[in-house]
């Protein structure tokens, strides 16, 4: 039987994670970026409402985005602090501002939340466009306000 290898997310240590965006991984043209936004293992993680909320409102406006035709994915973290959002041929500094603009759609947009319907959503009754507003207007904030090296502490990423 093969040995089983620990995850790379599993390696970055979580004591010195901060909210930011990172660099999670690099497989071939596929760059995986960690949407940290919470802070790690302090109590103060997402609600499930809050996540499926981003997730509906985040995917939709990043799949129509200037990056539209390289995102793979976007989705959120089990451990509730954040998402990661894999995109093909990434250039970091565009990516930033893409997810800078995507938050700033999310926060100022005036609608229906995306996919808010039972034929679009297996649990469209949890979702909330207030709460989905809050989490990236908080995100936003912690983005604008640092530097962002997409670098792990102590990462050799």
């Amino acid at each position: 039987m093969k040995n089983i290898d620990k995850i790379a997310s599993f390696t970055v240590d979580h004591d010195l994670l901060t909210e930011g965006i990172y660099v999670s991984r690099i497989d071939g043209d596929i760059t995986t970026y960690d949407l940290r936004t919470r802070v790690p293992n302090a109590g103060d993680y997402m609600d499930n409402l809050t996540m499926h909320s981003v997730e509906h409102m985040f995917a939709t406006y990043v799949r129509s985005s200037e990056i539209s035709d390289r995102v793979i994915y976007f989705g959120p973290m089990g451990c509730q602090t954040g998402f990661y959002l894999l995109v093909r041929n990434a250039d970091n500094n565009e990516t930033l501002s893409v997810v800078k603009a995507v938050l700033r759609r999310i926060i100022d947009h005036d609608g229906e939340m995306f996919g808010a319907v039972k034929k679009e959503c297996g649990n469209y009754k949890n979702l909330d466009l207030a709460s989905a507003k809050r989490e990236c207007e908080r995100y936003l904030a912690v983005l604008n306000g640092k530097e962002n090296d997409f670098k792990y502490k102590g990462s050799k990423i």
